[in-house]
């Protein structure tokens, strides 16, 4: 009975799984995702929408039992109040609507607004607000909300029934004014509680305090019954008081202290542009009616002016303000035409920063600002940032005695083939002004602790954390000879560290990460204790911040911690008591955890649980996760669809080294079939086993979902590099890995493809010279040449490529008059006709990464030897297709490519005649060719 009761349960599942649907093209549009996903403060409400095919979105409110309390389609990016008791939400036009208007060449400024959407929590009711640009909740109070109309219909006055008198009245009326950026927006600030709102007109910003029950505005003046000038509303008692009056002046930087009892802005009254009078920084104070001068040209350091751009911030204890000091501007001489000005550009060989890096730092360097602090009730000022220390951090929340000051000049010139950001540290007294510097040429970034009493960081070339007390200078190596960096780091280069928790309370402690374990150090001495215990079972145990607001951790509550196997690759919680070292594990699962987060007033939380099979919902629980509940259920639909499954395969490589990979499979997927084959990889992705892979139109890489879904088995091997050759490392992990599944019978070794992006594409492109084993290869922005890839540009930042051989990615170890065998052995370009392979590369003209003349070098080169490939180059797009458009296309003419390869399907028109330039736009070539004859050796030049 048993052995007939397994054989209908094997045969009901056979014949369900046998009536699922294929994943089409069409069918990714019919998936969700989660966006802005929140939790109310109370932990009675979840918030969040769903974007289904990167359409229009819809805001769900749900309550704790998943209830769902309220809807609204185009709603997005919803907002809890501080009390939870509204919700507030953006209403999108319908996109379709709005296609349809652009169709029609309408004005984008008449095109539809935004709406604001108000949903009570208490009694369920909602009001939307129409014309909405931008609007503001105070972030520690609750009751109002404040918002700038974007467009504001007046009413038509009655015309006089004398057509005389209202022509006489026409011609003399003064022409309204329009808001926009120029003269500002209107203002209203609402009550949410009472729907009483007070309106004010052309207004071009606005902040809540942090704290206090106040707002402040800026104006630009042109409306009559409110002059230009900033002002204050204390919303306990709804005054407002004008606290500066201007005349066509510009502002910036408008700031609250968190009480809301200081106000500091900047004021530009130059009206003749070039800086006769420059930036002058206010102060309002509480109890006094007007803002008072604070700095101007006169008060500030020599040669230095007021910065409109540099932020202004007070302290927590509101003793003190800081704010941005600039060089004065170098001034043009506008008499010039265009035709006597010399556009040169001069390249140095020793000026500290490559040309290139200059253009794209150009407007930060514009903008540049020195932190500089003033204390309030002396109205001193020290200038804490310098051209000798440029860039500072603030401690404490701006409390601290020391604020840490650094330079990266001295070692800018070798970065461009280190690739390293060395810098040397100083720390300046806010109260005395006085400079000294406590590091050199330090290699990893130095950060205050949260009480500001210590520097610290990691130094990678030393591979240490180290901490330096400053109050007493003193330098204190943590993790001198102890293994706190990357274990598996196989790039020419320092290791990296595995990160940091935070500091206790008090600064404490600081809790350091080693590959698997929690640490914690005194930062005074070399004292430590070891707080987990993961490294024999292999979990990795990470601290969870499940507190937006927490500085510190407490060393007094009980810690939650996110686990990881990294064998089988479960994860999950588990709460570890820091004093006793009590742990208990709360959760290990076969799926990948997010870390949760908490509200504010409540011990709830959400989270996300996700495999490949199931799609991360959100979940709400307690802190124990004992019963969590599923709130969300974005994707229902996908239980229609044959899916996969995600598995680890181990094999050896060629240089005898316990490899790991990924094996998708069909979820009708039959041991006794054989199937085609795709390889993907980057470098290790097997830790992402649980990853869920939801349908979508990917920009560089296969959809695993998609293609199990239509009978493709996906490898995604892990590569472990050797220094020097990083294409034969390549080939000694993969070919060895796609052997070992041949030999499990269910693979077609006739039928196997490779795909994969940037050093993935580099990869491939190396692969197919070594072997014939790929019947089809998909290689995106890949890197064929490593000699003449060297010497170019990474455009998306000015940064030359140099370092990433030498030191980084590329692994070649050096330069090429130290390697120049390395170089030629891992270009692919000069093995180019050893390619039997038909490829497909894709690399498009704006990429900032890897030079596009890499993959015109490739399709060139194989086009010349008359290879079978195809290039596909996305106008204007960067690294990867990134309009939805063109990764909607990308991803079909990849699917038609493997699929006429490896599953024998037809050609399309794109493949047998390309898309010639005056069809650009037009004819896309995406149809299949109805007559197709048999794929034959002269098709892929393959050498059975």
């Amino acid at each position: 009975m048993k052995t007939f009761l397994s054989i209908l349960l094997l045969f009901i599942s056979l014949t369900i799984s046998a009536q699922k649907k294929i994943l089409d093209h069409t069918d990714v549009e019919l998936w969700n995702t989660i966006k802005n996903k929140t939790i109310s403060s109370d932990g009675n409400f979840m918030m969040y929408s769903l974007e289904k095919g990167e359409q229009d979105q819809f805001l769900k409110i749900k309550d704790a039992n998943a209830n769902l309390i309220f809807d609204y389609h185009r709603g997005e990016e919803g907002k809890f109040t501080y009390n939870s008791k509204f919700a507030t939400f953006t209403v999108k036009p319908f996109k379709d609507s709005i296609r349809a208007l652009q169709r029609k060449k309408i004005d984008k400024d008449k095109l539809p607004k935004d709406s604001l959407g108000i949903f009570n929590l208490t009694d369920k009711s909602l009001v939307k607000i129409a014309n909405v640009k931008s609007y503001k909740l105070p972030e520690k109070w609750e009751g109002y909300v404040a918002y700038l109309l974007d467009e504001v219909k007046v009413d038509k006055t009655k015309k006089d029934e004398n057509k005389e008198t209202d022509s006489i009245k026409s011609k003399s009326t003064k022409k309204i004014k329009k808001v926009g950026k120029d003269t500002g927006y209107h203002l209203v600030v609402r009550d949410l509680n009472s729907g009483k709102q007070d309106t004010v007109k052309f207004v071009k910003d606005f902040i809540f305090a942090k704290e206090g029950k106040r707002l402040a505005y800026i104006t630009s003046g042109v409306d009559s019954t409110s002059g230009e000038g900033v002002y204050i509303i204390d919303l306990t008692n709804n005054k407002t008081n004008n606290i500066f009056k201007g005349e066509k002046a510009k502002y910036a930087q408008l700031s609250f202290s968190d009480s809301g009892k200081n106000l500091s802005f900047i004021v530009d009254a130059d009206t003749t542009k070039i800086q006769v009078r420059p930036n002058e920084l206010y102060l309002w104070r509480e109890g006094n009616k007007l803002a008072k001068k604070l700095v101007d040209n006169t008060t500030s350091p020599k040669n230095y002016l007021v910065s409109s751009d540099g932020k202004i911030t007070f302290s927590k204890d509101e003793t003190k303000l800081y704010f941005g000091l600039a060089k004065p501007p170098i001034v043009k001489d506008t008499m010039l035409l265009d035709e006597e000005i010399v556009n040169v550009e001069v390249w140095t060989y020793n000026e500290p920063q490559l040309y290139t890096v200059q253009e794209m730092q150009l407007k930060n360097d514009l903008k540049k600002s020195f932190e500089t602090v003033i204390h309030l009730n002396n109205n001193k000022l020290f200038q804490l940032a310098t051209l000798e220390f440029p860039d500072a951090e603030i401690g404490n929340e701006g409390n601290a005695l020391f604020a840490l000051v650094n330079t990266s000049l001295p070692y800018e010139l070798e970065s461009q083939w280190t690739g390293q950001n060395a810098k040397n540290y100083a720390i300046v007294n806010v109260n005395t002004g006085e400079t000294i510097e406590i590091l050199k040429n330090i290699v990893g970034r130095v950060m205050l602790s949260p009480n500001g009493k210590y520097a610290y960081g990691y130094n990678s070339v030393e591979r240490t954390w180290f901490t330096v007390n400053l109050a007493s200078k003193k330098l204190n190596n943590l993790t001198s000879g102890k293994v706190f960096y990357d274990e598996l780091n196989d790039s020419p280069d320092d290791p990296n560290s595995y990160g940091m928790a935070g500091w206790t309370t008090n600064d404490t402690a600081i809790i350091i990460y080693d590959r698997y374990d929690i640490w914690e150090f005194n930062p005074d001495n070399d004292q430590s204790r070891k707080l987990t215990n993961g490294r024999d079972p292999k979990i990795v145990f990470r601290y969870a911040k499940i507190d937006a607001e927490e500085r510190s951790i407490p060393a007094d509550k009980d810690w939650l911690l996110t686990n990881f196997n990294e064998i089988n690759k479960y994860s999950g919680y588990s709460k570890l008591n820091p004093k006793t070292l009590n742990e208990a594990q709360l959760i290990m699962e076969p799926y990948s955890y997010s870390t949760p987060v908490k509200a504010r007033e409540s011990d709830k939380v959400i989270f996300t649980r996700e495999s490949f099979i199931e799609f991360p919902n959100i979940r709400y629980s307690d802190l124990n996760f004992k019963k969590p509940i599923v709130i969300s259920n974005a994707n229902p639909q996908q239980s229609d669809y044959n899916w996969g499954t995600a598995e680890l395969i181990n094999w050896t490589s060629l240089d005898g080294i316990e490899l790991t990979g990924m094996l998708i499979k069909p979820e009708n997927f039959d041991a006794n079939k054989k199937y085609p084959l795709l390889v993907n990889f980057y470098e290790k992705s097997s830790n992402d086993l649980n990853n869920h892979k939801q349908p979508a139109y990917g920009r560089s890489s296969i959809n695993y979902s998609f293609y199990a879904s239509r009978g493709y088995l996906i490898f995604n091997p892990d590569i472990q590099y050797r220094t020097g050759y990083p294409g034969e490392s390549a080939y000694n992990c993969v070919i060895p890995g796609v052997t070992s599944l041949i030999e499990k019978g269910f693979i077609d070794k006739d039928n196997i493809g490779v795909q994969g992006h940037s050093w993935g594409g580099y990869q491939i492109a190396y692969l197919v010279t070594r072997t014939d084993i790929f019947k089809a290869a998909e290689s995106g922005a890949p890197v064929p040449n490593m000699i003449s890839a060297y010497g170019g540009i990474r455009w998306a930042t000015g940064l030359s490529r140099q370092f990433q051989y030498e030191h980084t990615q590329s692994r070649i170890g050096g330069t090429p008059w130290e390697y120049p065998a390395r170089y030629i052995e891992n270009s692919p370009i000069f093995t180019v006709d050893k390619i039997n392979t038909p490829l497909l590369i894709m690399h498009n003209d704006a990429d900032g990464h890897v030079p596009w003349y890499q993959g015109i070098e490739f399709f060139t080169a194989l086009r010349r030897l008359g290879k079978p490939s195809w290039f596909l180059n996305y106008n204007d797009e960067p690294h990867w297709p990134v309009k939805y458009q063109n990764r909607k296309d990308f991803n079909i003419r990849m699917a038609q490519f493997f699929d006429y390869y490896l599953k024998g399907d037809l050609k399309p028109v794109w493949m047998e005649r390309g898309v010639p330039a005056i069809e650009k736009g037009i004819n896309q070539g995406l149809e299949l060719i109805q007559v197709e004859t048999n794929i034959t050796n002269s098709d892929t030049q393959r050498n059975n």
